[in-house]
């Protein structure tokens, strides 16, 4: 077992058919995700940044098995060693396990949650069905500790989620990805949709969060410098590549592929002649991904696919122009 690393992603696609029709003679592809390799280490984060359609939730969802990849695999590294390494290769119920040590946080508590339900129920039904059931008294005492964990109260738990305001209801989001005791939590855009103050406040209950319980995260965000404040490593993608790979705290002065420096520009609000919508992928990149929007592209950047190049501690870059 790797005792460093809890999850290792390696050469990772996924490919989805689109067709006009049930009837329709042209079938047509998205590739969604590209040779995306990455390691995450116990204990850290690692943040996914990108425009909207880069692949990042995707890449997130295939982690979790909501989608299946099209090829590349997945290594989980169980603490306690109950799991096969190979995700993909999980039965049913060992993916049901996989699920309660691999917690997703969804974008938008307001659709996630099940305004039906109280907050309790919201918390304690998927614990029902798991491996952590002891029975309803040991389900309200446990729901009880972890919504005081998250900010809340013990009797909050009697409301619906409506009664909340956004930055309340992705606490309970939060608190029902830690009812299980996961060790690794799927961030996915969970403070895009918060006013600026309440950002900084789920920011810092995570990060608390990720002390206490030594959590692991993976942080998907399209603002770099949200990642590059809360995250230890950062991966930017574009249309479905790992265009670049470096330690958060200091890409902002080593960025060195254009994309990544163009979304750091478009953080300060500088506008160029780059600044064109994302493509979709319908068809196998054999140049660069980027190449079409890129001012420093040169005839090998649009014939050839570049790899990733190791340019320093920790950092690679996926580009033809960096020495």
């Amino acid at each position: 077992m790797s005792k460093e690393n809890i999850i290792e992603v390696n050469k990772l696609s996924k490919t989805f058919n689109l067709e006009a029709g049930f009837f329709a003679k042209n079938k047509h592809n998205v590739y969604a995700v590209n040779d995306v390799s990455f390691s995450i280490k116990r204990g850290s984060t690692y943040g996914l940044a990108g425009e909207s359609g880069c692949g990042k939730t995707t890449t997130a969802r295939l982690l979790i098995q909501l989608y299946k990849q099209t090829s590349g695999n997945i290594k989980f590294y169980d603490s306690d060693q109950s799991l096969p390494q190979e995700v993909d290769t999980y039965k049913k119920n060992q993916l049901r396990l996989y699920r309660e040590k691999v917690k997703y946080i969804f974008q938008d508590p307001a659709r996630s949650l099940n305004p039906r339900l109280t907050v309790y129920k919201v918390l304690t039904t998927g614990l029902k069905y798991s491996s952590h059931w002891q029975g309803k008294a040991a389900a309200r005492e446990l729901a009880e500790k972890i919504i005081t964990e998250v900010g809340l109260l013990p009797e909050d738990l009697d409301r619906r989620p409506a009664e909340f305001s956004g930055g309340q209801r992705q606490r309970i989001s939060i608190a029902r990805g830690l009812i299980m005791n996961p060790s690794l939590l799927i961030c996915d855009e969970v403070v895009s949709a918060l006013d600026v103050s309440i950002q900084g406040q789920v920011l810092k209950l995570l990060q608390d969060l990720r002390k206490s319980r030594n959590l692991s995260y993976i942080f998907i965000t399209h603002d770099l410098k949200v990642a590059c404040y809360f995250c230890d490593t950062i991966g930017v993608m574009y249309r479905g590549y790992l265009v670049e790979e470096a330690p958060a705290a200091d890409l902002y002065k080593t960025a060195l592929h254009p994309y990544t420096k163009l979304l750091f520009e478009g953080a300060q609000g500088v506008l160029n002649n780059s600044n064109q919508e994302v493509k979709t992928t319908l068809q196998q990149e054999n140049c660069c991904p980027f190449a079409y929007r890129c001012p420093k592209a040169s005839e090998r950047c649009k014939n050839e696919l570049p790899n990733f190049k190791q340019v320093g501690d920790g950092h690679r870059v996926r580009c033809f122009e960096v020495l």
